[in-house]
């Protein structure tokens, strides 16, 4: 079998964006919750996302430079990542509208938004889990932004828990594929470590 060599500095970014979300899937999707210094609340989904460290808890996001979730995080150093399910994921996708900065995205997909404990932005209600996160540090890239966030409060419905386990099935994630493509995890198998 014989692959295809393809150098980065060779390829225009549009096709390097192709090849990376065609290569790396599937993805998970953070629905991030942010409030803006206007007091406006924001909210988008961003499948540039995953878990950096485990101590402090941190996870990654990478926001569009041009997003106002971007800005809001610059301006108020904090954010809300719900879980997307198979139950949301259409009203995930009615977040990603392009809608004029003043304009929630929680009322026009038709959410609720859930009060955080230790921080002022908001998070989707009827996820099935949500993390509260206060920003480590943000790094710079041409097409966009590495946000690492510390989570400090997890919301997870109860009967999803045992002790800090959760039940994947229950919890129904989405993961992002290329184009237009999603993603469940209803097709699940084990692989024991070697070691």
């Amino acid at each position: 079998m014989t692959h295809s060599r393809l150098r980065t500095d060779e390829l225009a970014a549009r096709d390097r964006y192709k090849l990376l979300t065609g290569l790396v899937v599937p993805r998970p999707i953070a629905w991030v919750g942010t409030l803006g210094e206007d007091g406006v609340p924001n909210l988008a989904p961003f499948s540039f996302f995953n878990v950096a460290a485990t101590s402090p808890p941190t996870l990654m996001i990478g926001p569009g430079a041009t997003k106002d979730t971007l800005a809001n995080i610059r301006a108020t150093g904090e954010f809300t990542v719900s879980v997307v399910s198979m139950e949301n994921a259409e009203a995930m996708n009615a977040s990603s509208a392009t809608l004029a900065r003043n304009e929630d995205e929680f009322v026009h997909a038709g959410l609720t938004r859930a009060s955080s404990d230790l921080i002022a932005a908001p998070w989707v209600a009827e996820s099935p889990a949500a993390m509260e996160c206060t920003l480590h540090s943000i790094t710079d890239f041409e097409s966009g932004s590495m946000v690492l966030g510390t989570v400090v409060v997890f919301h997870v419905r109860e009967d999803l828990l045992d002790g800090t386990r959760i039940d994947q099935d229950g919890l129904d994630p989405v993961g992002r594929l290329a184009g237009y493509g999603y993603a469940t995890t209803r097709e699940q198998f084990e692989l024991v470590r070697p070691d």
